[in-house]
């Protein structure tokens, strides 16, 4: 029951951030104006903003003019209601990293969507991610454990380093800006070696995506694909996984040194 109701409070949530990814391409107030569609333009009702329930029972249609609803709605509200899930079963009871980590994979969920949607990673977004995340940390510096904040500092340093050098070399064609600051966000959040195993699964998950697109013909080798979603992926499994992928990389080695 208790894990059912931290659902629901993320599907709410979910539905929240929907309207934040919406209002961030049409520069419109989130708290201001009523929720409406964006087709026919018609405010919505609270029954019709009912996270999942209501896109299932209006079969993915608005009910004024008839248009498909996106997709994104009601995978974005499942995603987030599963996140916190994870996140509270993971951190609970420490509330300090709870609520960290509940706003943290929030806003990234929010980058993972735009980015995904419009190749780019909004700085409304990123910067206030990179400022929460660099106070989170700070706390260590406080408490005695320097190390842990300095650590934090140089992986998100040489995360963000590494992205601009290929930012620089490439001129912008392999990199864009976005992804050095959402780099720097994940040293912060990661801190070594995790940034590493994370660095390592996104570029191999985008080669594996990459490959598969330009096989079944939808990307070309030239195009453009958004890299923003397979940082984020990765930071997300490197969080909650890392000691398992830590363990698995030192068996694929051992395997190809003896």
């Amino acid at each position: 029951m208790f894990f059912f109701i931290i659902f629901l409070f993320g599907l709410a949530i979910g539905s929240f951030l929907n309207v934040v990814i919406c209002r961030l391409e049409t520069k419109e107030s989130i708290l201001v104006s009523r929720s409406y569609c964006p087709k026919c333009k018609k405010s919505l009702k609270w029954f019709e903003l009912i996270p999942i329930f209501s896109f299932l029972i209006q079969k993915g249609k608005c009910r004024y003019c008839g248009k498909k609803i996106s997709i994104q709605y009601p995978l974005v509200e499942l995603v987030t209601g599963l996140l916190f899930i994870l996140i509270f079963n993971q951190f609970f009871p420490n509330y300090l990293n709870l609520i960290y980590y509940l706003i943290i994979f929030s806003l990234l969920l929010v980058i993972f969507v735009y980015d995904l949607k419009h190749y780019i990673i909004p700085d409304k977004i990123v910067y206030p991610a990179i400022i929460i995340a660099g106070i989170f940390n700070f706390q260590f510096s406080i408490f005695n454990e320097f190390s842990i904040f300095k650590l934090s500092i140089l992986s998100a340093l040489g995360a963000s380093g590494f992205f601009l050098s290929l930012v620089l070399i490439s001129k912008g064609k392999w990199m864009g800006l976005g992804d050095v600051k959402l780099a720097f966000l994940m040293g912060l959040i990661l801190g070594w070696p995790n940034i590493f195993i994370a660095l390592f699964l996104s570029f191999a998950f985008g080669a594996i995506i990459g490959l598969i697109l330009i096989a079944f013909k939808k990307k070309g080798l030239k195009s453009e694909i958004p890299f923003g979603p397979f940082l984020i992926s990765s930071t997300l499994m490197t969080m909650f996984y890392s000691q398992n992928l830590i363990n698995w990389y030192q068996d694929l080695f051992s395997v190809f040194i003896f």
